[in-house]
């Protein structure tokens, strides 16, 4: 009896999910209906009246459709409640105006203004249907200032992360700008909404998606990890994705416990999440965006057979900006990177503008690999294992505006092999072998760029080391 209801729930959302498809059918037909009515009172359109008819009948029956399967959408409970109630009751109300109006048709009866009714009624359901699937806001969207989806839009500087709460002002931006769009207060795909610190620990239609401090068994982090081929990858691919930086604070927030009342200085801050929290605290680096401009000059779009290749191998491409054939190239998913990885970048050397690697198995001897993609803009190189001997291969990015050097092994004697590269505007040096005292050293030689050294502290606590006891032991 059980399996039966639940088969049942499942045909029925099965139909439901018709409703985007059929929905479109009963505004295009009865808007026609209504425009051949009009026309048809002028003498000159007399012979359109027959068409009002059919044009009318069609349109009643399909936007009947086309409420039976918003209904059993509705049952999913994916959606606000109260933006579906009103969509469906005036979609419920096109539906009776509709055949209102076919009857009176069919008795020859005017019916301009219960045809203009029915415009008007088509036009608001309409707009609420698109409040459901875009934001109530989405219709005015583009004349606002507050637009967390916009490439754009910026996260505002963190003045002490020390201080910070580490639900509201580090994690919590990184759900409203990646997970809200489908799990906030208008939709909630899954029954999941992670606008609230109580629905996040409710869960959603599979049961809990995060438990605190049990990284592998919080379904919201397992998801974000894995590949983007993996049909249950979150975000969808259609959707703005996570930044790996992004994937790290979430982590780590998860397997701190999860407090929603905890401030950052409260937390274990492992080496790894450090210069991440910094990041948060300083305005050149958060703005990732601000740091390289997309080339000016256009070019070819690049081979999609050649890029599908690139993404079997697990290697995200993307396009830097909507509208652009420049990619962007990160290996965050790349487990076991090797320098026929890289070799596979070299028929998109002329698209290829922003580079990730950081944090992968990369050596000196793969920076060969990247010497000829003269069309790198940004490079991030971040706790890999590049040394002084490696570095100088990267001489010949003569457009490299950003180099992101964070935990490696090079020095000043090492960077000095680069002093070539006119266009650096950012050099991030911390956790390196180059001393800050070696910073006038360096602006001489880059005379253009910023260089960072961090240059900012996180309390030291007690909590950052553990002290292991044999319960044995007494």
């Amino acid at each position: 009896m059980i399996i039966s209801a639940i088969v049942f729930e499942n045909i029925t959302e099965f139909i439901g999910r018709f409703h985007p498809v059929l929905v479109h059918l009963p505004i295009g037909v009865l808007l026609i209906a209504a425009l051949f009515q009009w026309l048809s009172r002028k003498e000159k359109y007399k012979s359109l009246s027959t068409a009002v008819s059919i044009a009318l009948f069609w349109g009643m029956v399909s936007a009947i459709f086309a409420c039976i399967s918003g209904y059993l959408l509705s049952n999913s409970g994916d959606y606000d409640g109260d933006l579906i109630s009103n969509h469906q009751w005036f979609g419920i109300a096109v539906a009776g105006v509709s055949i209102l109006a076919y009857g009176l048709n069919k008795r020859n009866k005017d019916n301009i203004w219960v045809s203009g009714l029915m415009v008007l009624l088509i036009i608001i359901t309409g707009h609420l249907g698109g409040s459901i699937t875009h934001g109530s806001d989405y219709l005015f969207k583009a004349f606002s200032s507050d637009n967390s989806n916009s490439v754009s839009a910026k996260r505002v500087p963190i003045p002490d992360i020390n201080e910070a709460l580490a639900y509201n002002d580090v994690i919590r931006p990184i759900l409203t700008a990646k997970c809200y769009k489908c799990h906030g207060s208008e939709k909630q795909k899954g029954k999941l909404r992670l606008d609230m610190p109580d629905l996040i620990l409710k869960g959603g239609k599979g049961g809990l998606v995060l438990v605190g401090g049990r990284v592998d068994d919080s379904e919201l982090i397992k998801r974000i990890f894995l590949s983007k081929d993996n049909e249950d990858h979150m975000p969808p691919l259609e959707q703005p994705q996570l930044t790996k930086a992004e994937m790290e604070l979430l982590h780590w927030w998860v397997s701190s416990g999860a407090n929603f009342n905890k401030k950052v200085n409260a937390l274990v801050q492992p080496d790894k999440i450090k210069p991440v929290l910094l990041a948060l605290q300083s305005e050149e680096v958060k703005e990732e965006l601000k740091i390289s401009d997309v080339p000016a000059e256009s070019v070819e779009i690049a081979d999609q057979g050649t890029v599908k290749k690139i993404q079997e191998r697990g290697i995200a491409i993307t396009a830097v900006a909507q509208n652009s054939n420049y990619l962007s190239a990160n290996f965050v998913a790349v487990e076991a990177l090797t320098e026929k990885d890289l070799q596979l970048l070299d028929p998109i050397a002329k698209q290829l503008v922003w580079l990730k690697l950081g944090d992968s198995k990369l050596n000196d001897k793969m920076l060969t690999s990247i010497s000829d993609l003269s069309a790198l803009t940004r490079l991030s190189l971040e706790r890999t294992a590049i040394t002084d001997q490696g570095i100088g291969q990267l001489k010949n990015l003569g457009k490299l505006q950003y180099l992101n050097l964070i935990g490696t092994k090079v020095s000043a004697k090492g960077l000095e092999q680069l002093k070539g590269l006119k266009e650096l505007r950012q050099i991030f040096l911390f956790q390196t072998l180059i001393q800050p005292s070696e910073a006038d050293q360096l602006k001489k030689l880059f005379p253009n760029a910023k260089i960072d050294f961090g240059g900012y502290k996180l309390q030291f606590l007690e909590s950052d080391t553990s002290k292991l006891k044999d319960p044995k032991l007494k």
